[in-house]
Protein backbone atom coordinates (compact mmCIF):
# COMPACT_ATOMS: atom_id res chain seq x y z
CA UNK A 1 0.00 0.00 0.00
CA UNK A 2 0.96 3.46 -0.65
CA UNK A 3 1.91 5.96 1.98
CA UNK A 4 0.56 8.51 0.04
CA UNK A 5 -3.55 8.26 0.83
CA UNK A 6 -4.40 11.89 -0.96
CA UNK A 7 -4.44 9.85 -4.11
CA UNK A 8 -8.01 8.58 -4.09
CA UNK A 9 -7.40 5.66 -5.56
CA UNK A 10 -4.86 4.69 -2.58
CA UNK A 11 -7.21 5.86 -0.60
CA UNK A 12 -10.52 3.74 -2.04
CA UNK A 13 -8.48 0.57 -1.42
CA UNK A 14 -8.24 1.03 2.19
CA UNK A 15 -10.88 -1.22 4.23
CA UNK A 16 -13.51 0.50 6.74
CA UNK A 17 -11.24 -0.31 9.81
CA UNK A 18 -8.78 1.23 8.51
CA UNK A 19 -10.33 4.50 9.71
CA UNK A 20 -10.86 5.93 12.70
CA UNK A 21 -13.99 7.51 11.73
CA UNK A 22 -15.57 4.18 9.55
CA UNK A 23 -18.64 5.28 8.36
CA UNK A 24 -17.55 8.74 7.33
CA UNK A 25 -13.96 7.64 5.81
CA UNK A 26 -12.10 9.69 7.76
CA UNK A 27 -8.74 10.05 9.75
CA UNK A 28 -6.65 6.75 8.02
CA UNK A 29 -5.05 5.16 10.64
CA UNK A 30 -3.62 1.73 8.21
CA UNK A 31 -0.41 2.21 9.83
CA UNK A 32 0.98 3.77 12.94
CA UNK A 33 2.53 6.87 11.12
CA UNK A 34 -1.32 7.46 10.22
CA UNK A 35 -2.52 7.12 13.37
CA UNK A 36 -0.11 10.21 14.84
CA UNK A 37 -0.97 11.90 11.86
CA UNK A 38 -4.86 11.02 12.43
CA UNK A 39 -4.83 12.15 16.26
CA UNK A 40 -2.86 15.72 14.62
CA UNK A 41 -4.80 16.22 12.46
CA UNK A 42 -8.38 15.75 14.53
CA UNK A 43 -6.85 17.93 17.47
CA UNK A 44 -6.86 20.85 15.07
CA UNK A 45 -10.04 20.05 13.33
CA UNK A 46 -12.18 17.41 14.82
CA UNK A 47 -15.26 18.13 17.07
CA UNK A 48 -14.65 16.99 20.65
CA UNK A 49 -16.41 14.17 19.95
CA UNK A 50 -14.72 13.32 17.01
CA UNK A 51 -11.42 13.83 19.01
CA UNK A 52 -12.87 11.60 21.60
CA UNK A 53 -13.81 8.26 18.66
CA UNK A 54 -10.77 9.06 16.96
CA UNK A 55 -8.30 8.57 19.82
CA UNK A 56 -10.38 5.23 21.29
CA UNK A 57 -9.99 4.26 17.66
CA UNK A 58 -6.04 4.82 17.73
CA UNK A 59 -5.74 3.43 21.28
CA UNK A 60 -7.31 0.53 20.53
CA UNK A 61 -5.40 -0.48 17.34
CA UNK A 62 -1.90 1.41 18.29
CA UNK A 63 -1.99 0.70 22.35
CA UNK A 64 1.61 1.85 22.48
CA UNK A 65 0.17 5.41 21.54
CA UNK A 66 -2.14 5.12 24.53
CA UNK A 67 -2.11 8.84 26.19
CA UNK A 68 -1.34 8.65 29.96
CA UNK A 69 -3.14 10.56 32.02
Amino acid sequence: MSKDLSNSKNRDRLEKSSFALPDEEKYPIPDIEHARNALARVAQHGSEAEKKKVRAAVEKKYPSLKKDD
